[in-house]
């Protein structure tokens, strides 16, 4: 899905490879990777924020380190597909903070979420006691996280 696509030259596109691997690198450590002055750098990127193409600046945390040992994606199929069951759906995802993540889906699974829980007990409650009784789903079907082999990459720009 494309929205309003800015041009970007390659300077750009430079300038957001490195935000997407340090957003708080200094104007002048940008300045430094990308053979521009600091006040450059700086313009580019209020450019870049202003359109809307950087939606954003996030701490990532280790979900570890923060007790959430367990990580799924679970898939939802509904029962019923009008816009109120959806709508009373997307409500319910809002309310649930293990849910950090939510997909609409093309194929079997109308949905498909991804979670973190502290143990597997939190995430059979998650399931058993709020998805599965959410009066539009019809069927849950859950995967356990062993690994990740490869992390949340940068974008490809």
């Amino acid at each position: 899905m494309q929205k309003n696509s800015i041009e970007l030259d390659e300077t750009d596109r430079a300038l957001l490879t490195a935000l997407q691997k340090n957003a708080y690198a200094t104007g002048q450590e940008l300045s430094d990777m990308l053979n521009l002055s600091a006040s450059q750098i700086g313009r580019r990127r209020q450019r870049l924020e202003e359109a809307g193409l950087i939606m954003g600046y996030r701490a990532r945390l280790d979900p570890a380190r923060l007790g959430l040992d367990v990580q799924a994606f679970v898939q939802v199929q509904l029962a019923r597909h009008g816009s109120d069951e959806g709508a009373s759906f997307t409500r319910l995802l809002s309310t649930r903070p293990e849910i950090i993540s939510a997909w609409t889906m093309t194929g079997e699974a109308d949905y498909l979420l991804r979670v973190f829980c502290p143990d597997l007990q939190t995430l059979n409650r998650l399931i058993h006691e709020v998805l599965l009784v959410h009066r539009s789903v019809s069927r849950v079907h859950s995967q356990i996280v062993m690994d990740q082999p490869k992390g949340d990459a940068p974008l490809p720009v």
